[in-house]
């Protein structure tokens, strides 16, 4: 994670600075923005275009680290342009706009701002095709103090949020900007090398490389794009509502690897639940990577990414609850802003509860009344906020867990039919967009016909521990309940320990990225 604090682009590198400068001193055309505005990340994405599509061509070669090859951006623009601006680290040699060479250079203040002027102004509303051609070693390359590559002994992975895609393909890196995708990476034949969506062939055209193609149809966030390249074993089905299934696991895993695949290999059963829950599965493919890289697990689209450390203690279908969850909420429906993370992470937690409940292993109402008393009223945790916890505290525990309490409160207050109306709403209403906090609740006042404002404000707004009794008992019959379980404090659910590993891991990580260390965490 970088925390993207500046307002815009600084100077320019030499012999792009004065073509800019004399650009912008005319009414128009005018440079793009250099950042979409993000009230956490305000450099994060640009301005003056929104792209269709990502055609990402690479070569990857694992003894050397080096990524070589070309991105081809399919993006119509939204105001007359002289310069764009593209978030990329790696070294690029050339960049053409509408066939015809452009001009470009590194932002001096930021190494992850390419900007680029085009041989010829852009029109509003103009179809643009860009292609940008790039050589370098990922691992070497940290902006803002951190990478989201990360060299394995058989390979490489580039998986994180909120930014990751500047380490290997150049983008407009905001989730307000979503694309199709088709990824082709070219590896040595004794490695794979696995991404988003459908694997749709594998060829070789030379001795002893072998090219993997992925595509993803549907609208996708840049971040939630990754690619792993490494000796997995790679597993291949169709799940039974048809669609294509392929899982990958490091051997490297060791002793833990017959826990993680009991539960990724799970991940159509919990997607089929959760599809009752929140409505269709919005994507065409499904399956998971079980990585040795990380600590963490992260919802890529179709495909997520999970850590070694959730199958400690062995098998985990807590985690592939919580990041099959996230395929509606995150993915499907993107947030608007990163403040809104709790669109992500609260509904994504709540879906821990959910599938507990269905599997009898503690019900949605004993989750949340463990885990509300699991945290004292004078602890810190009851300080963040989850609508706006700010960019340091993004993945906090309480996102997550006061987060999935603040769903339960709803679900409490506006009746199990409203509830699951209003989840299978959103997405429906949602679907392939971006979506904000506010516009969920306004949704619910209309679903329910309540107001809410008090509800959202107390539970994702206002610091301290809200007065709330989750089992829906009134405030002295829960206490007193709590009172007479052993050590005051209720019976611990089947479930809890892995909800509560699994959310420890993916606070852990939040934290770990903020500051630059890597520990582990479930996104």
């Amino acid at each position: 994670m970088r925390l993207r604090t500046r307002a815009g682009a600084g100077a320019v590198a030499t012999g792009l600075a004065s073509i800019l400068l004399a650009t912008s001193a005319s009414a128009a055309p005018a440079p793009g923005a250099p950042g979409a505005g993000d009230p956490y990340y305000p450099g994060a994405g640009n301005g003056g275009y929104d792209v269709q599509h990502y055609d990402i061509r690479l070569t990857y070669q694992p003894a050397t680290d080096q990524l070589s090859g070309q991105t081809t951006i399919l993006a119509t623009t939204t105001q007359e342009l002289s310069t764009l601006n593209l978030d990329f680290g790696l070294k690029v040699s050339s960049v053409r706009v509408n066939n015809a060479p452009a001009k470009f250079g590194k932002d001096a203040k930021d190494a992850s701002e390419l900007v680029v002027q085009p041989a010829k102004p852009l029109a509003k509303n103009q179809f643009v095709t860009i292609v940008v051609s790039y050589t370098d070693t990922p691992s070497q390359v940290v902006v803002d103090g951190a990478t989201a590559w990360r060299k394995t002994p058989t390979g490489a992975e580039v998986v994180d949020e909120p930014f990751s895609s500047e380490w290997w393909y150049p983008a407009n890196d905001h989730p307000t900007d979503k694309a199709t995708f088709d990824v082709s990476v070219e590896v040595p034949d004794a490695v794979s090398a696995i991404s988003n969506g459908t694997l749709v062939r594998k060829t070789k055209q030379r001795t002893g490389w072998t090219r993997w193609n992925w595509r993803s149809t549907q609208p996708q966030a840049t971040y939630l794009a990754f690619l792993a390249v490494g000796n997995f074993e790679v597993l291949q089905s169709t799940t039974p509502s048809g669609q294509p299934f392929l899982s990958a696991y490091d051997p490297a895993l060791g002793a833990a690897l017959p826990a993680a695949k009991a539960s990724i290999e799970r991940t159509p059963e919990v997607t089929e639940f959760l599809a009752t829950q929140f409505g269709p599965y919005p994507f065409e493919a499904q399956g998971g990577v079980a990585s040795n890289a990380i600590g963490f697990a992260l919802e890529n689209q179709t495909r997520s990414v999970y850590g070694n450390s959730f199958w400690r203690n062995g098998s985990n279908t807590s985690v592939v609850a919580h990041e099959v969850a996230h395929q509606w909420f995150g993915d499907s429906v993107s947030l608007g802003k990163w403040s809104d993370i709790w669109l992500n992470e609260g509904f994504a937690s709540y879906a821990e509860f959910l599938w507990s409940e269905s599997i009898g292993e503690g019900t949605a109402d004993e989750l949340a009344e463990y885990l509300y008393n699991s945290y004292p009223a004078d602890s810190a945790f009851w300080q963040v906020k989850p609508g706006d916890p700010g960019a340091d505290k993004q993945f906090d525990a309480a996102v997550y867990d006061r987060g999935a309490l603040a769903v339960h409160a709803l679900r409490k207050a506006i009746g199990e039919e409203s509830f699951f109306k209003l989840l299978q709403t959103w997405q429906a209403q949602k679907k392939g967009k971006h979506a904000t906090i506010p516009e969920f609740i306004a949704l619910a006042e209309k679903v329910s016909g309540k107001p809410l404002y008090d509800l959202f404000q107390t539970w994702l707004f206002t610091p301290g521990r809200p007065d709330f009794s989750p089992t829906g008992q009134s405030s002295a019959a829960s206490a007193a309940t709590v009172a007479r379980a052993a050590d005051g404090k209720p019976a611990e659910p089947k479930s809890w320990a892995k909800i509560q590993q699994t959310h420890a891991d993916l606070a852990a990580h939040g934290h770990a990225h903020v500051h630059g260390t890597e520990a582990g965490r479930d996104f």
